[in-house]
C-alpha cells in the first residue's frame, strides 16, 4: 500500500512559495478516499477502529503493515457515500491527516511536511491561511502536530509488527466471500495473528507482549475480524441498491 495513497500531487510545503495559500475546511469531505479499500492503521487506533473495521496485516513495499479494511473489492470504500461523507464513527488517522503528510526527503531520517496540491480546498482567496508573517498559522500548526504524533505511533506500530514476525505469529488469511445473490469474490494476500501460536508462546515472550501493551492490540485485531460480516452486508447492500442496478 503506497504511503501517499490518495495524494494526487504531493509537494513539499514551502513558506515562500506557499505564503499566500489558504485552506477552505468547508470543502474537507472524504471523496478523495472513495476508491481506497484499506488504509494503514496505527496500533493506538486499534481499540476504536476494531468496533467498525476488520483490522488485518498486509505486505507493502517489502514490509508488513497493519491496515483497516474499508472495502472488500478493489477501488471500493464502503464507508464513503456519494456526497463524500464518512459513514462510520471512527475515521482512521491516515485519512484525517489529508491533505497534509510527512514524506521522506532522501536524507536519512529526515522528513518534510507536504501537501496535496490537488486538494480542492487550497486557495489563495478563501479559507484559513497556512502562514502568517512567515510562520505556521494555527491550522498548519495543528496539522504539523498531528503529523508528528502520527509518525511516532506509526513507528511504534512497526516495532509491534516486528515482534509478531519474530515470534512467527502471523498466518495468511485467504477467505472466499459468498453473497446471498450468488456472487463470490476472494480476499487474498492478507495476514492475521495465529491465536493458537499466540497461546503457545513461552511465558517470557507472552509477558513482554503484555507489559508493552501490544497484547491488547493483538486481541483488538482478533476481535475486529468479527466486523467482516457487517462488511459483507455493506457490499451486498451496494450491489443490490437501485442506483447500482440502474448503472
Amino acid at each position: 500500500m503506497p504511503s501517499l495513497l490518495f495524494y494526487d500531487n504531493p509537494v513539499a510545503l514551502n513558506k515562500a512559495a506557499h505564503k499566500d495559500l489558504r485552506m477552505n475546511s468547508a470543502l474537507n469531505g472524504f471523496g478523495f478516499a472513495r476508491k481506497t479499500n484499506s488504509v494503514v492503521l496505527a496500533g493506538v487506533e486499534f481499540s476504536e477502529a476494531a468496533k467498525e473495521y476488520p483490522i488485518v496485516f498486509a505486505k507493502s513495499d517489502n514490509q508488513i503493515v497493519s491496515v483497516a479494511l474499508l472495502g472488500l473489492r478493489d477501488e471500493e470504500n464502503l464507508f464513503v457515500d456519494a456526497d463524500g461523507h464518512w459513514n462510520a464513527r471512527y475515521i482512521p488517522g491516515f485519512v484525517r491527516r489529508y491533505p497534509f503528510v510527512l514524506a521522506e526527503t532522501g536524507e536519512s531520517g529526515q522528513r518534510a511536511v507536504c501537501i496535496d496540491k490537488g486538494y480542492p480546498g487550497f486557495d489563495q482567496l478563501e479559507g484559513e491561511p497556512l502562514f502568517v508573517a512567515g510562520e505556521p498559522a494555527p491550522v498548519l500548526a495543528q496539522a504539523m502536530k498531528f503529523l508528528e504524533e502520527y509518525q511516532v505511533q506509526y513507528e511504534r506500530t512497526e516495532t509491534f509488527i516486528q515482534h509478531l514476525q519474530a515470534n512467527d505469529l502471523l498466518k495468511p488469511l485467504n477467505a472466499k466471500i459468498d453473497l446471498v445473490s450468488g456472487q463470490q469474490f476472494n480476499l487474498n494476500g492478507l495476514l492475521v495473528v495465529d491465536e493458537k501460536k499466540l497461546l503457545a508462546l513461552e511465558d517470557s515472550k507472552a509477558l513482554e507482549l503484555l507489559r508493552s501493551g501490544e497484547l491488547a492490540w493483538v486481541y483488538c485485531h482478533l476481535m475486529s475480524l468479527g466486523c467482516m460480516t457487517a462488511m459483507i452486508d455493506r457490499v451486498a447492500s451496494v450491489i443490490n441498491s437501485p442506483a447500482k442496478n440502474h448503472e
